[in-house]
């Protein structure tokens, strides 16, 4: 299985479980890996036989942008769900940062990572 793989995805988002996060929203960051076979795009040097990253970037910033959640889990299969939408790609890494996270002690980053795949 081949990958590609998309890196710091950052889009605005009212995802969380206390009121503020909801009201004032905050950056999410995403990191993606699809996993595909592009021997046929390669071979014939075909954007319609791969996918288009460019889409699937967008697509995830909408998931971001759209509907809050409670939480980061949720955000990040609704991500996943959508990138296994796109034919050709079976499986998929997804990982969500939340670097704003409402935690009282000094600290870098927060996220989830998950996997899913068509089987």
């Amino acid at each position: 299985m081949d990958r590609v793989a998309l890196r710091g995805l950052k889009a605005r988002g009212h995802h969380g479980v206390f009121p503020k996060e909801r009201e004032e929203g905050q950056t999410f960051i995403v990191d993606l890996v699809l996993g595909l076979d592009t021997r046929p795009a390669a071979a014939a040097d075909d954007l319609t036989k791969t996918v288009h990253y460019g889409v699937v970037a967008e697509e995830v910033v909408e998931v971001v942008q759209g509907e809050p959640v409670d939480l980061i889990e949720t955000l990040a299969e609704r991500i996943a769900q959508k990138c296994l939408k796109h034919e050709g790609v079976e499986e998929v890494e997804v990982v969500v940062h939340k670097p704003d996270a409402p935690i009282t002690v000094p600290f870098d980053d927060v996220t989830i990572t998950i996997t899913r795949s068509r089987v």
